[in-house]
């Protein structure tokens, strides 16, 4: 296990910690209530330190230029949290329910419009290039090896029939290779069911059948335009 922070990590410290101490604020509630749990103080101190923990234990995968820097930094709290909780004997299906509620609320913090602005800009031709170019550099030889705990994806194009406007196939999961490193595998499931609100919140809708963590050879993102009723 790393004992350092690596420096990209280091100077998004402050905003990572923020959101963690407002996601312990919204899950508060539900930590009494569903949890069952009285010392929240104590809880709230113990979930910061152990994010200091995953702090070090995070592989970095290229800073900026890459586009799963920031699902380690916006998800990789959501471990600590599950660590935590697993701890005090928190079942898994009750940690995962708390964690989804806590994400799609925070979500919720920032404006439809913000959002719903995100959404169209992922969507994007523009974006659906660049997505194209980084999935053919993460399947390259010389970036898992320069990067060995990044994800390793292809971009699908839709075919006749298919009712989807493009997707990501991911062949290697860097929360699975995490997981693996650091005996995390049983909070994986927890983790891969924040996807659909994160999508669903900016105006997409995600289809996916099958991921690694569930013993796929693969998870198979499929994106569109989410319709409102």
């Amino acid at each position: 296990m790393a004992e350092t922070v690596h420096p990209f990590y280091e100077r998004h410290r402050g905003a990572m910690e923020a959101a963690m101490r407002e996601r312990l604020d919204l899950a508060e509630a539900m930590l009494r209530e569903r949890a069952h749990l009285t010392d929240i103080d104590g809880i709230r101190q113990e979930v910061m330190d152990e994010s200091e923990i995953v702090l070090t234990q995070m592989p970095y995968v290229g800073g900026a230029a890459s586009r799963m820097s920031d699902f380690f930094m916006r998800l990789m709290g959501f471990m600590a949290i599950s660590r935590v909780l697993r701890r005090h004997g928190v079942p898994l299906p009750v940690i995962g329910d708390i964690e989804r509620e806590t994400y799609k609320a925070q979500l919720l913090t920032v404006s439809e419009a913000e959002r719903l602005a995100a959404g169209r800009q992922f969507m994007s031709s523009e974006n659906q290039a660049l997505l194209r170019a980084q999935a053919a550099k993460s399947a390259t030889e010389s970036h898992q090896k320069e990067f060995p705990g990044d994800f390793v994806y292809n971009f699908v194009e839709p075919g006749p029939g298919d009712n989807f406007e493009f997707g990501i196939n991911y062949k290697a999961c860097g929360f699975c290779k995490f997981a693996a490193r650091h005996g995390d595998k049983e909070i994986l499931p927890n983790i891969c069911g924040l996807d659909f609100d994160a999508y669903a919140t900016r105006g997409i809708r995600l289809e996916r059948t099958q991921t690694l963590a569930g013993g796929a050879s693969h998870c198979n993102f499929r994106f569109s335009q989410l319709v409102s009723d």
